[in-house]
């Protein structure tokens, strides 16, 4: 559960890096999370807490997938590209999909190097 609950912590730090399995853990929790609340409200007839929800955890998602994007080496304002469709949808997952640069960048220490004794 911490792998939810880091980023919501840092709900507002765009620097730095994220590891790739640290995202993925978060988007897998965020999703199931929302299909529970999505089969709530089917029950009790209401729609205002899965906007609620996706309300709630719309900066610490913009945060992680940014501190995601600068451990490939690229900028935050990649996530523009959600707004393209399709082709846009696939870059941006490719790019989430990518290890992580090796050493140091520009955005800070490589997350590896604290598990894996690498400076």
């Amino acid at each position: 559960m911490d792998y939810f609950l880091e980023p919501i912590r840092r709900y507002a730090d765009f620097t730095d890096r994220t590891r790739r399995r640290d995202f993925w853990m978060y988007v897998l929790i965020y999703n199931v999370i929302s299909l529970i609340i999505s089969a709530i409200e089917i029950s009790n007839d209401s729609k205002w807490l899965g906007g609620l929800y996706g309300l709630v955890l719309l900066l610490p998602s913009l945060a992680v997938t940014a501190r995601r994007l600068h451990d490939t080496g690229r900028s935050g304002w990649w996530q523009l590209m959600w707004f393209i469709p399709v082709v846009g949808w696939i870059v941006l997952l490719v790019f989430l999909c990518q290890d992580s640069e090796p050493g140091d960048n520009e955005y800070g220490r490589n997350p590896k190097a604290d598990f894996a004794g690498i400076e």
